[in-house]
């Protein structure tokens, strides 16, 4: 045995081998994810199993990220410098369709024509001259029973008021909804009916009132011409073809007016016509609605899609 030497500052003993370089394998063991030993020749250096992992994963993801990103920003609205798209409710709204034409609804716009001659002339004629053929058209009691049929469409030529009058656009609203929906004879009739059943249920009292005693002779000769009773019975008969929200609030307004004259008393018996006329007109709602489900489009329709048309 050999001891070691003490005889410098000193003393050196022999350094015992590492771990790295007695047994690489063990190190290997104890630590998988840890190098091979650096001084071991021959044998090539591998990448840790975790780390080699992670570096393919996050290359395989790069480009599919890159990939996505244009599709991202192509499908990000923009923000700025583009207009809002309409509802697609609005894309099938047509203003135009609100008025009469000549090739969609032929009888309220040819209707229409001639009320805007007859006004102009009332309004530009000479007065004897128009005062002479309204009292004429007149469908008072008096007419009534020498020619019925020629004062009920005379009389219906005329706007009293002239084109200023409310009536006029009522007219031109109401019945090329209508006609759009029930076709023009049938549009005719509906608003043939009101205007001659209001009026016989208005002229008939006032002429049992003066053989009565109750009312002057004067009265049997009183004018009575317009197209408001006929006006007054097509809105009436609408109400049954719009939805329902719509119908009620069109039946309400129209009925407040009407109410309101009846309140005011300022011409009761022109005033209980248009509520008769309205009152004839929503009478017509179960024939229109069987109507309105063949011809709104021009196929056959089922009811409750006609009756919601708006």
């Amino acid at each position: 045995m050999k001891w070691p030497v003490t005889s410098g500052a000193e003393t050196t003993t022999p350094a015992a081998p590492s771990a790295s370089t007695a047994d690489p394998y063990a190190v290997r063991a104890a630590d998988p994810g840890a190098a091979p030993a650096a001084g071991l020749d021959g044998i090539p250096r591998q990448r840790p199993l975790a780390v080699e992992s992670a570096h393919v994963a996050v290359a395989v993801r790069a480009p599919a990220v890159a990939e996505s990103a244009p599709a991202a920003s192509e499908r990000a609205p923009a923000t700025t410098g583009s207009p809002r798209p309409l509802p697609a409710r609005l894309h099938g709204v047509r203003p135009w369709r609100l008025f009469p034409t000549p090739t969609g609804t032929p009888f309220t716009f040819g209707y229409a024509v001639v009320l805007a001659v007859t006004s102009v002339v009332a309004e530009y004629a000479d007065p004897g001259l128009v005062d002479r053929v309204l009292q004429a058209s007149s469908t008072d009691v008096a007419h009534l029973a020498q020619s019925p049929v020629r004062v009920l469409v005379a009389s219906a030529l005329w706007i009293a008021g002239g084109l200023t009058s409310a009536y006029v656009i009522a007219f031109l609203l109401v019945l090329t909804a209508l006609e759009r929906r029930i076709g023009g004879w049938r549009t005719a009739g509906v608003f043939l009916l009101g205007h001659g059943l209001a009026t016989l249920a208005t002229e008939i009292p006032v002429g049992l009132s003066v053989l009565a005693g109750h009312l002057p002779e004067s009265s049997l000769h009183r004018y009575d011409y317009g197209i408001s009773f006929g006006v007054a019975a097509s809105v009436g008969a609408l109400a049954g073809l719009l939805r329902p929200w719509l119908r009620w609030t069109v039946l309400a307004v129209f009925g407040w007016m009407v109410i309101g004259d009846l309140i005011a008393f300022t011409d009761p018996m022109t005033n209980w016509g248009h509520t008769m006329a309205l009152a004839i007109g929503v009478a017509t709602w179960p024939m229109l609605r069987r109507v309105s489900s063949r011809t709104t489009t021009g196929t056959r329709e089922t009811p409750r899609t006609a009756r919601a048309c708006p």
